[in-house]
């Protein structure tokens, strides 16, 4: 049996940025729907009895959870290394302070750009400065700190500078990490991706910095599945390493996953989490290799990508058991291709304000393609803010 590695926690979906690359569901949990500081504990305990060992509290931003400190406490007691993931916004050298005390590791602070007026038009607001002074308040209370920059077509190519101000911000490791293709992020896929020169380009980029820099200060370069030769073993295999856990306490092997029409998605509330890790639909159904089909079936890579990520395969095709059109043996490849090759000028649509409610778990719906958001106005990077 898989036993499970890491946790990411959902605290909330509540984000007070609207980033068009954002990753998570285009319908999300209301605050209202929000597990309870204990039913999070309660969490974390079976999770480390599960043998997780890494926690990662995400959101949405988790800093608009006032419970925050408790619960990174509750984490650490516990032994689990405590990760917090976060805009910085909310995130002041007091804070800082409250979240070291109480045990949190590391602090992963996301950035959308060096160039100040580029990064604000991305998050949809006047954060950049705050997030400086988050970085040298994480810095200043001996937390560990990565700094994740989202690539896209629209700050590729700033890749140098990026890299000297995560340097300048005392970070220990810096995370270029290209969009990758889910919730909001799908939605705004023709205004995101960047072309094969820039990446090609981009390539070079990092290993420049890499060079120059030397081994004090890592580097991740992650490339988006739409320019990779063959799929991801994405999440190193469907339910064998990783859990996601929402807002409301639904379960899932991946971020992306609640995208998948008809996969039962089971409640911490209804069923113990090792049941849910065993025996639940959601982590059953792409485990392993059986559920293949050709071209899977019988490649000889189905056991090191295990057919590529099943929420790209669903978005793309409609049908979660298709073979990942990443894939050149994808009989849907040429989708991806005439992704990368178009060359158009999207309006971006930015992530909602606020989430909406959200169907019960085991009631999953598809996203919803034909919808239209009205805008209020359109900034020079073509990114629209909703009303």
């Amino acid at each position: 049996m898989h036993r499970p590695f890491g946790l990411l926690a959902e605290l909330t979906h509540r984000c007070p940025l609207h980033c068009a690359y954002c990753s998570n569901p285009v319908i999300g949990v209301t605050s209202a729907d929000e597990m309870s500081t204990g039913q999070w504990i309660s969490v974390f305990d079976q999770a480390r009895a599960l043998g997780v060992l890494q926690l990662h509290l995400s959101g949405g931003e988790p800093l608009l959870r006032p419970d925050l400190t408790e619960l990174v406490s509750g984490a650490s007691r516990l032994g689990l290394y405590v990760n917090l993931v976060t805009s910085g916004v909310g995130l002041d050298a007091a804070r800082a302070a409250d979240l070291a005390a109480a045990g949190l590791d590391h602090v992963q602070l996301s950035v959308q750009d060096s160039d100040v007026a580029a990064a604000d038009a991305m998050a949809q607001a006047r954060v950049t400065t705050h997030k400086r002074h988050a970085a040298r308040s994480v810095v200043d209370n001996g937390m560990a700190l990565t700094v994740n920059v989202v690539l896209h077509r629209h700050n590729i190519e700033r890749i140098p500078a990026i890299v000297e101000l995560a340097v300048a911000l005392g970070a220990d490791r810096l995370e270029l990490a290209n969009t990758q293709y889910y919730g909001w992020g799908f939605r705004n896929r023709s205004a995101l991706l960047p072309t094969r020169r820039q990446v090609a380009e981009a390539e070079v980029s990092v290993a420049n910095a890499r060079a120059a820099v030397g081994d004090s200060f890592e580097i991740l370069y992650v490339l988006a599945d739409y320019h990779e030769s063959f799929p991801k073993p994405c999440m190193h295999g469907w339910g064998a390493r990783h859990i996601v856990v929402q807002p409301d306490g639904t379960v899932l092997p991946c971020l992306a996953a609640a995208e998948i029409t008809g996969l039962r998605a089971e409640r911490i509330s209804d069923r113990s989490l090792a049941e849910i890790w065993e025996l639940s639909d959601a982590f059953t159904r792409f485990r392993g290799n059986a559920w293949m089909k050709e071209p899977c079936r019988s490649c000889s890579r189905r056991d090191v990508d295990f057919g590529g990520c099943r929420c790209q395969a669903f978005l793309i095709t409609g049908d979660a058991t298709r073979t990942d059109p990443v894939c050149p043996l994808s009989p849907d490849h040429h989708v991806v291709v005439e992704a990368v090759d178009a060359q158009t000028r999207q309006t971006v649509l930015a992530r909602r304000v606020n989430p909406r409610p959200r169907p019960s778990a085991g009631d999953v719906r598809p996203l919803d393609r034909s919808h239209h958001e009205r805008t209020t106005h359109d900034d020079g990077m073509g990114i629209s803010a909703q009303l």
